[in-house]
């Protein structure tokens, strides 16, 4: 069997990561009773936005220090690598 070792895995998981958990942390944690996009469109352009952007990046974060002590150094490394676009848009939004 082959090692569960790809780089496209690693960045699928660091890009859909943020997502779920943003959807889970805003369904469960937002004041009222919002769908998941329309909570999107009114934290869309505010220092909060950018706030959760940062939260939601940390499941990423323990994601890769799971592959790595696996010894998955490619998928590691696409974790981080489909982590960036929610970082650089976070860091956008505090400006």
């Amino acid at each position: 069997m082959k090692r569960f070792n790809h780089i496209i895995t690693g960045i699928l998981c660091g890009l859909l990561l943020p997502l779920t958990f943003l959807w889970l942390y805003l369904n469960n944690f937002y004041p009222g009773d919002a769908s998941f996009f329309d909570s999107l469109r009114q934290l869309w352009g505010h220092v909060l936005f950018g706030k959760l952007l940062l939260l939601s990046i940390m499941p990423d974060l323990v994601l890769t220090f799971i592959f790595y002590k696996m010894d998955w150094f490619k998928a590691g490394a696409g974790v981080i690598a489909g982590m960036m676009p929610y970082l650089i848009i976070s860091i956008f939004m505090f400006t």
